[in-house]
């Protein structure tokens, strides 16, 4: 789940990384009492989106007064930057800013391992940073058994050319961004730019913040971090049923059991749509408890998505015996009732698959279509789809 930067400033407060006041509005006269309430004078106003490229767009900008203030904000709300709608604004007090570096760290998934990053070059795009001139990023491997303790953090601010006169305050800042990465279960912390200003203060001006959302029955308080507006409804219905769901583009609504093979099942419905032009509609894996209620459930939601055509219920017998599925499918159409109007081809396969496939014939409903193998399946999901 990536935070807000107003969300990440507060998260970063929290575990006392120095930062500055800001408020979030939501109406021009929200911003205007805000920076008011900041003391009257210079303010940022920031655009509260999930994407980069604000300033660029004219998501950031200056306001000297709390009148300006306010009309800064009425330019920015309503905003469309890189498809996201600006619907509030970060209040920010201004700094004197003397210079501006960078600070990351990260998970790197192809090592195995933490990545912190930093570079005295900050206030930029770093991946362009990254590209144009790699020697001016440093990057310095982090032990998960260690962490970033003083040790490593004086090492990832030596091999970052950082000053001897402001070395000493960013290892501390590197140490506490380390604490709210650890502490908050984040994948991302990072800051751009992170500056020294003109009194020579060390602050964290701007932040992103990615958190773990594996993580989240350790941190019950994160729930009230997610943007519920800009949640998708089929998604947001699907978390509070339990199940593994993502919304995608297509047609072909799919339900497995196993991460693994809803993966395949999407492949081969992708494959199989490319000569109808339909695909796979979602990603849906309802593990190894299939019971009725579960399958209900999942059909319940990918029935009530109106891109949805066709389904695909694609399931191999393991701990959970295909008798056992096919009755669940029996009667979660029974619990569904009128409601259920898409044909479903079901493909089963593995332990107790005879017993499984007699079940579904016996109850011959006329929605459901019974295919041996995965291919003419997704083959014939496809076709009805279409």
């Amino acid at each position: 789940m990536d935070l807000f930067e107003y969300q990440a400033r507060d998260v970063f407060e929290k575990h006392g990384v120095p930062v500055l006041g800001g408020i979030v509005a939501t109406t021009p006269a929200e911003a205007r009492a805000a920076a008011e309430q900041l003391g009257g004078g210079t303010v940022v106003v920031k655009a509260q989106v999930k994407t980069g490229g604000r300033g660029k767009a004219g998501g950031v900008k200056l306001a000297h007064s709390p009148e300006e203030a306010e009309a800064r904000a009425a330019e920015i709300l309503g905003m469309d930057i890189k498809g996201h709608t600006v619907h509030r604004v970060m209040i920010a007090e201004g700094a004197k800013i003397a210079e501006e570096f960078y600070f990351s760290v990260l998970l790197d998934r192809a090592e195995r391992r933490y990545l912190a990053m930093a570079s005295v070059e900050g206030g930029v795009e770093i991946e362009q940073l990254a590209i144009e001139r790699p020697e001016a990023l440093a990057r310095v491997a982090v032990d998960p058994m260690v962490g970033i303790d003083e040790a490593k953090a004086k090492e990832i601010v030596q091999a970052a050319g950082f000053a001897a006169d402001v070395a000493d305050a960013v290892v501390d800042v590197v140490q506490k961004l380390w604490t709210v990465y650890a502490n908050e279960d984040a994948t991302l912390v990072e800051v751009n730019p992170l500056v020294r200003t003109e009194d020579g203060a060390i602050i964290a001006l701007d932040g992103k913040v990615t958190i773990d959302e594996n993580a989240a029955f350790r941190h019950a308080e994160h729930a009230e971090l997610e943007d519920k507006d800009a949640a998708d409804p089929l998604e947001a219905k699907a978390k509070g049923l339990g199940l593994n769901y993502v919304k995608l583009d297509g047609e072909v609504g799919i339900i497995g059991n196993g991460a693994g093979l809803v993966m395949s099942t999407l492949d081969v419905v992708a494959y199989a749509g490319e000569q109808y032009g339909v695909g796979p509609a979602n990603f849906l894996d309802i593990g190894g408890g299939a019971n009725a209620e579960v399958m209900a459930n999942g059909l319940d939601v990918i029935l009530g998505d109106e891109q949805v055509k066709s389904v695909f219920v694609n399931v191999f017998g393991g701990i959970t015996a295909c008798d056992e599925v096919a009755s669940g499918i029996v009667q979660a159409l029974e619990i569904l009732g009128d409601s259920a109007t898409k044909p479903l081809v079901v493909r089963l396969d593995g332990n107790n698959v005879v017993e499984g496939r007699r079940i579904l014939d016996e109850a011959n409903h006329p929605l459901v279509t019974m295919v041996d193998t995965m291919d003419d399946a997704a083959a014939k999901a496809a076709e009805l789809a279409k």
